[in-house]
C-alpha cells in the first residue's frame, strides 16, 4: 500500500487537527520521502513511520507538538537537522535500523533540548566500543540511549505502567451494592445483638423477680413464725393469769 493512502486510512474520518497519535507502518513511499502528512496535523504528539521506505525527513511537515517520533527500519542516513526546525519538542526519537554511520550525523540532535531518549540499535554508528560514552558526551541532554542510561540501567517499562493505570481504571470504584450488603450485615448483627441483650435483660429481670419472691416468702415465713410464737406466748400468759385468779 502506498504511504499516502495509508495515512488517509489512518485518519478514520477525523480531521488532521483532531489526530493526536498516528501510526503509519509497513507501507511504501513512492519517492523515499514522507508522504500524506501536512501542516494540518497541529496537535499530533506521537508519530510512527516504521518500515515505510523513506530515506529522508526533508518533507516532514511542521509538527510543533510532536513528542515521540519512530522512523525505525528505514534508509535514513542523515539530514536530522530538519527535526530541530519541524519538531522542536521531541522527547523520544527512534532511528533504529537505519543507515546512520557517523557521529556527525546525529550531532544536529544537540539542539533538541527536550530530547530524553534516543534509539540507534542496528545502525553502523553504534559499532565502536566507545560509542555510548561519545554519544552521551555529544548529546548531554539525553537520559537513555538504546534503552539504557549512562550507568547501564534499563529504561523503565512505561508501557507496563500504562497497563496498570488502565487496569485501575477498568477496575473502577468499589461496588456500592457490596457496601450496602456489608452495611446490611452489620445492621443485622447489631439488631441481633440488641435482641440478645434485651432477652438477656428479661432473663436477668426474671431472675431478680424470682429472687425477690423467694426473699418475700422467706420474710413471710419468718413473720408468720414470729406471729405464731407471739400468740403462743400470749396464750401462755393468759393461762398464768387464770391460775392466779383461781388461787
Amino acid at each position: 500500500m502506498e504511504m499516502k493512502k495509508r495515512v488517509s486510512l489512518a485518519l478514520k474520518s477525523r480531521s488532521p487537527a483532531e489526530v493526536v497519535e498516528l501510526v503509519v507502518e509497513n507501507c511504501r513511499s513512492s519517492d523515499g520521502e514522507v508522504e500524506g502528512l501536512t501542516d494540518e496535523y497541529t496537535n499530533l504528539e506521537s508519530l510512527c513511520m516504521m518500515n515505510v521506505g523513506i530515506s529522508s525527513l526533508s518533507k516532514l511537515p511542521s509538527l510543533p507538538k510532536l513528542q515521540k517520533l519512530e522512523v525505525s527500519d528505514n534508509s535514513i542516513s542523515g539530514g536530522l537537522d530538519v527535526l530541530v526546525e519541524k519538531c522542536p519538542n521531541l522527547t523520544y526519537l527512534n532511528l533504529s535500523g537505519n543507515k546512520i554511520k557517523e557521529m556527525s550525523s546525529i550531532k544536529p540532535l544537540q539542539n533538541l533540548k527536550n530530547l530524553k531518549g534516543l534509539d540507534l540499535v542496528g545502525c553502523d554508528v553504534t559499532s565502536p566500543d566507545d560509542f555510548r560514552d561519545n554519544a552521551f558526551e555529544l548529546l548531554p541532554q539525553i537520559t537513555y540511549l538504546d534503552g539504557f542510561d549512562r550507568e547501564d540501567n534499563e529504561v523503565p517499562d512505561s508501557e507496563n505502567d500504562d497497563d496498570d493505570d488502565d487496569d485501575d481504571e477498568e477496575a473502577g470504584p468499589p461496588d456500592d451494592d457490596d457496601d450496602e450488603e456489608e452495611d446490611g450485615s452489620e445492621g443485622e448483627v447489631g439488631l441481633s445483638y440488641l435482641m440478645k441483650e434485651g432477652i438477656q435483660d428479661e432473663e436477668d429481670d426474671g431472675d431478680y423477680v424470682e429472687e425477690d419472691e423467694e426473699e418475700d416468702e422467706e420474710e413471710d415465713e419468718d413473720g408468720a413464725a414470729v406471729t405464731g410464737e407471739k400468740r403462743k406466748r400470749d396464750a401462755e400468759d393468759e393461762g398464768d393469769d387464770d391460775d392466779d385468779d383461781d388461787e
